[in-house]
């Protein structure tokens, strides 16, 4: 059984068991959290799709931990102009375990 959830302006395939890393959370630590909005739901090849979420679906997780993501380099550059510009960027970011699938 899987199913694929919005969060955080992205989607992502989940099974119970499974570890995601989703942008931050206003969730503590240990603290359970609960996606609303879940778009699609397979049971052993019943699939169920929304539109645009699938009606009394939810997908139950655990926050392990908050982290930051790796740095990213962004360098612009103009030729012969003398501009140039370094901008570095880390996303903040949520672990989370999957526990269920409820429907």
């Amino acid at each position: 059984m899987y199913a694929v959830l919005q969060t955080g302006g992205k989607q992502y395939r989940v099974a119970a068991g499974d570890t995601l890393e989703i942008e931050r959370l206003e969730a503590e630590a240990g603290q359970p959290v609960t996606f609303d909005q879940v778009l699609l739901v397979n049971r052993d090849g019943q699939v169920s799709v929304g539109s645009p979420t699938v009606a009394g679906a939810s997908v139950v997780g655990d926050v392990i931990e908050h982290k930051r993501g790796p740095k990213l380099i962004a360098w612009k550059m103009k030729r012969r102009k003398g501009y140039h510009r370094k901008v570095g960027h880390r996303q903040e970011l949520t672990v989370v375990k999957i526990k269920e699938i409820k429907l």
